[in-house]
C-alpha cells in the first residue's frame, strides 16, 4: 500500500506555506517511488516515470491568439492577459519551455463533439434562433463572433499540451487558458463552448493506457465525467460544491459511472465554507486510494480557481495554499501531468492562484509584492500575491467528512482489480 502522504499543516501566510510545500515535493516523490518499488507485485511502476533527481521539464502553452481568444470567454474577459502578464512579470516564463499552439481542425473536435454542433457553430449564430437554445447558446454561453475559430483555438491549447506529454518533450504541461469542463458533446454550457479537457485526454490516450482526470473547480466537472462515464480507461475525480440549485446540479457521491465504467467516476461533494484544511485532508485521502486502485499513467488536473475565498460565484474559503498542496501531492507521483485553468471569477485572485501554482511547479520563490507591470492596478488595494481565507463558516463538520470519506473510499474499493 502506498504510504500516506502527510504534511504538518499550520496556518501560515499563503506564499511561505506554498514554498515550504514546494521544498517537500522531491522528498515526497522519492518516498512514493520507493513505495511503488516495494509494492511492485500489486502496483506496477509505469514506464513514463520522470527522474525524481532532477527538476521536471515544464512546458507552458502559449500563443498571442490563444490569449486573445481566451480573453473573450464570457464572465472572464481579459483574465487570460491578466494571468500571462503576472507570470511574465515574476520572470516565471524564463524557466519554462514555451509550447506553441494553433487551432485544431474539426476532425480533432469530433473526437468528442457532434458534427451537428460543430457545423452549427460555423454559421451565423443568432441567439433568437430556436436552434441556438438547443445547442446551449444563450444566457451563460451567448453567441460569439467567429465562434468556430474561437473554439478551435481554445481546444488547440490543451491538445498542444497533451501532445508535448505524449512526445516526451516535457514532463509537465501547463495551459491556464484551458479547463472548460462543462461543455457537452452537442451543446455549450456554463461559459464552456468546447471541452478541451476531454480532447486533451483523448490525445493522451494515444500513449497512456490509463488517464486520471482531477477537477478542483468548485463546480462539478460534469462534461468530462459524461464523456467517459462508460470508460475504464479514464478515471474522473471531482471535488466540488453540491446542493440543489447550484450549477450544474450534478456530482452526487452516488454517481460513480455507468456500465463498464461503473466505479470509475468519483464525486466528492463538499458544503459551503470548505477551508484549506478540510479540502486538503479530503483530497489527500481520496487521491491516495485512487492511485492505488486505478494506477494511472498520466494525469490531467483542472485547477478552477472559483473555490478561492470571495469568488463571486463560489462559496468556499480556500486560499492558493490548498491548490499548491494538491499540486505538490500530484507531482509526488512523478507522472506526466497536464495542468489546466477553469473557473475563477475574481480575476485578480485567479491570476494570483495560477501564478503560485506555476511557481511551485518550477520550484521558484516569489516576492509577496506584485511586480509593477501593465495590469498592476488590478491587484489593489493590497498589491500582494497573498489571498486571505474568507470568513464563511465551514459547514463541513467532522462527522460529515467522516461519512463522506467512508462512502467514497467504499466506492473506490469496487474498482475492478484487473484495471
Amino acid at each position: 500500500m502506498l504510504a500516506a502522504i502527510k504534511f504538518q499543516f499550520s496556518i501560515l501566510p499563503t506564499m511561505s506555506l506554498a514554498f515550504k510545500i514546494a521544498d517537500n515535493i522531491v522528498r515526497m516523490a522519492a518516498i512514493n517511488k520507493e513505495n511503488l518499488k516495494s509494492e511492485s507485485s500489486d502496483l506496477k511502476i509505469i514506464e513514463q516515470n520522470v527522474d525524481f533527481d532532477v527538476k521536471p521539464k515544464i512546458g507552458y502553452v502559449y500563443s498571442p491568439n490563444l490569449i486573445q481568444q481566451c480573453n473573450r470567454v464570457p464572465n472572464l474577459t481579459q483574465r487570460a492577459s491578466l494571468v500571462h502578464h503576472l507570470l511574465e512579470s515574476y520572470g516565471l516564463l524564463e524557466h519554462v519551455l514555451l509550447l506553441t499552439c494553433d487551432k485544431v481542425d474539426d476532425d480533432v473536435m469530433r473526437g468528442f463533439h457532434s458534427s451537428d454542433y460543430l457545423d452549427f457553430l460555423k454559421g451565423d449564430v443568432d441567439v433568437e434562433d430556436e436552434s441556438s437554445e438547443e445547442y446551449g447558446l444563450g444566457y451563460d454561453c451567448p453567441p460569439l463572433e467567429n465562434i468556430h475559430d474561437f473554439i478551435a483555438v481554445i481546444a488547440g491549447g490543451s491538445v498542444a499540451g497533451a501532445k508535448a506529454l505524449v512526445s516526451g518533450s516535457v514532463d509537465v504541461a501547463v495551459n491556464f487558458c484551458g479547463g472548460w469542463h462543462h461543455a457537452q458533446r452537442d451543446s455549450a454550457s456554463g461559459f464552456c463552448y468546447i471541452n478541451d479537457c476531454v480532447l486533451a485526454i483523448l490525445e493522451l490516450e494515444k500513449k497512456f493506457k490509463r488517464v486520471l482526470y482531477i477537477d478542483l473547480d468548485i463546480h462539478h466537472g460534469d462534461g468530462v465525467e459524461n464523456a467517459f462515464v462508460y470508460s475504464r480507461k479514464v478515471f474522473t475525480l471531482s471535488l466540488h460544491k453540491y446542493e440543489e440549485g447550484y450549477f450544474p446540479g450534478t456530482g452526487a457521491v452516488q454517481d460513480v459511472g455507468l456500465g463498464q465504467g461503473r466505479n470509475y467516476s468519483c464525486n466528492v461533494p463538499l458544503r459551503d465554507g470548505a477551508c484549506d484544511e478540510t479540502f486538503i485532508h479530503v483530497f489527500e485521502t481520496v487521491l491516495q486510494k485512487v492511485m492505488q486502485r486505478f494506477r494511472p499513467e498520466a494525469i490531467v488536473c483542472q485547477c478552477g480557481a472559483d473555490a478561492l475565498a470571495n469568488d463571486p460565484l463560489g462559496t468556499f474559503n480556500l486560499t492558493p495554499a490548498a491548490y499548491v498542496r494538491c499540486t505538490a501531492v500530484i507531482q509526488s507521483y512523478g507522472l506526466p501531468s497536464l495542468y489546466l485553468g477553469g473557473g475563477g471569477y475574481h480575476k485578480a485572485n485567479a491570476s494570483r492562484c495560477f501564478t503560485t501554482i506555476l511557481a511551485v511547479l518550477l520550484g521558484e520563490k516569489l516576492s509577496t509584492d506584485i511586480p509593477e507591470h501593465d495590469y498592476f492596478d488590478w491587484y489593489g488595494p493590497s498589491f500582494e500575491l497573498n489571498i486571505s481565507k474568507g470568513l464563511r463558516r465551514d459547514e463541513n463538520s467532522s462527522e460529515y467528512i467522516r461519512i463522506l470519506l467512508q462512502q467514497v473510499l467504499g466506492n473506490l474499493e469496487l474498482i475492478a482489480s484487473e484495471s
